[in-house]
């Protein structure tokens, strides 16, 4: 039995979901089965391929809804999770009782732990440090911007080799060891220890980078690094350097893509009001009310600047509405 878990790549809680996903399926439905894992990137144009559906079970996780016949199982939070109204309407009417929604959770591993262990009878206890950390992760629960960047803890640390690794088989190596090893047992696996000190060091200019780049105005900041490799910045590095900011609004670029990062304080002195997700979703991107994102073609690169210009002033005029 090959099962396929495609999940969102180049993210924590993306690999979590897959990794949870994978030891809840062979602890509650099969155990005799082989797990293929499969990332999946927001880019400009087709997000599937249906020849890429070859498992004899295939699911997605935190992801995007597919109404492939081939999907087996679904699971995702972020507000933007359908294509299309055909797609939501696809999902309404699905019966299988294996596709399952809900916008309302900080993360999609706790989304899957709980439905996991309330309609399958799985234990999420072994797994409770990593959905706690996918929680505090993507749902930007860190006390303040200090402690987000200074990559302390090794949920943190593992963050920044998922966002920063180009090695397409990178993640699916370390899946297995999310679904079954204490983090800070993981990172100190072969697999991540020798990736951590150029990271750190990497980290550590990209600070100075943004510090450089970002204008600040109306609180809400603007910062271009498109010249730079530096598609996987710590988003929170912004807020850091500019405390009084509500808003931020990046331009990054790696070799498939131009992307418009859009995100928002979650220390601000005044909560942001716009939902950035509807933002997003005007052009083709989507995401959360409080962090969304736009991929462009990298031939589109004047198309994802001037999207981002019109974002920072449709940021800039809320501030100034309220």
């Amino acid at each position: 039995m090959r099962v396929k878990v495609f999940y969102h790549d180049r993210c924590f809680d993306g690999a979590s979901s897959a990794a949870l996903f994978s030891r809840f399926y062979a602890e509650r439905i099969r155990n005799n089965c082989e797990f293929v894992f499969s990332g999946l990137l927001h880019r400009a144009g087709s997000l599937f391929n249906e020849a890429d559906f070859d498992g004899d079970e295939n699911a997605i996780v935190d992801f995007k809804y597919s109404s492939s016949p081939k999907i087996t199982w679904w699971f995702d939070h972020h507000e933007s999770a359908f294509l299309s109204a055909a797609d939501a309407a696809h999902f309404e009417h699905d019966q299988s009782n294996r596709k399952f929604y809900d916008p309302s959770f900080k993360s999609c591993t706790s989304f899957i732990a709980m439905i996991a262990e309330q309609r399958f009878g799985f234990n999420p206890a072994p797994v409770a440090e990593l959905v706690q950390w996918t929680d505090i992760i993507d749902g930007a629960l860190y006390k303040d911007a200090k402690s987000a960047v200074e990559m302390k803890e090794p949920a943190m640390q593992l963050t920044m080799v998922i966002e920063s690794t180009q090695d397409a088989a990178f993640v699916p190596k370390l899946i297995p060891l999310l679904a079954t090893k204490p983090l800070a047992e993981v990172v100190r696996s072969p697999l991540i220890a020798s990736l951590l000190p150029p990271l750190l060091e990497r980290h550590r200019k990209s600070i100075e980078i943004l510090r450089e780049r970002i204008e600040s105005k109306d609180r809400t900041l603007f910062f271009d690094v498109t010249d730079q490799e530096l598609e996987g910045y710590n988003k929170f590095v912004p807020y850091y350097l500019h405390p009084e900011s509500i808003y931020s609004v990046g331009l990054s670029k790696s070799s498939f893509r131009v992307k418009v990062s859009v995100g928002s304080n979650p220390w601000a002195s005044s909560p942001p009001v716009v939902n950035l997700a509807r933002i997003c979703e005007r052009y083709g991107g989507g995401g959360h009310a409080r962090v969304g994102a736009i991929s462009f073609n990298v031939s589109e690169h004047e198309a994802a600047k001037q999207a981002a210009q019109e974002i920072v002033a449709e940021l800039r005029a809320s501030v100034h509405a309220n």
